[in-house]
């Protein structure tokens, strides 16, 4: 069955990390908001985004985040959906953002992953979907 589904590339569509104050989660801790971007002239349905973090601290323990799973209906054409906040304190991981949707009836798959210590303020660029600065992953 699997291999009778044609998976094309993924054009046209990326993920943003984004400094957000309004999505910090202690007093004086910066906060960080993931967005979903449309950047094609048509709309993306059922797209459904698994998010989790993997990787090694800094003592060489293994570490894995909870897996998060969201779904959108549709994503209109040249948006910007914001997804979840995330804590910085995750930046040193593998952070990775499996998104599926469909374009009529062909699926779509791609995965995202920021690697360790790369969502940091010198990576930051203008995203203009967004109208502001962020760590694009396209």
């Amino acid at each position: 069955m699997k291999e009778h589904i044609t998976f094309d590339p993924v054009e046209g569509v990326s993920i943003a990390v984004v400094p957000d104050e309004a999505a910090a989660t202690e007093e004086g801790k910066a906060g960080w908001q993931v967005y979903l971007l449309n950047h094609n002239p048509y709309p993306l349905s059922n797209v459904i985004i698994s998010s989790n973090g993997y990787g090694i601290q800094s003592n060489g323990e293994s570490v894995r985040t909870s897996t998060l799973r969201h779904v959108l209906l549709e994503v209109a054409p040249q948006v910007a959906i914001p997804i979840e906040p995330i804590d910085p304190d995750l930046f040193h991981l593998n952070n990775q953002y499996w998104v599926s949707y469909y374009r009529g009836p062909q699926i779509f798959d791609k995965k995202f992953i920021f690697v360790p210590d790369s969502i940091v303020p010198a990576n930051l660029i203008q995203i203009a979907l967004l109208g502001r600065e962020g760590v694009l992953h396209s």
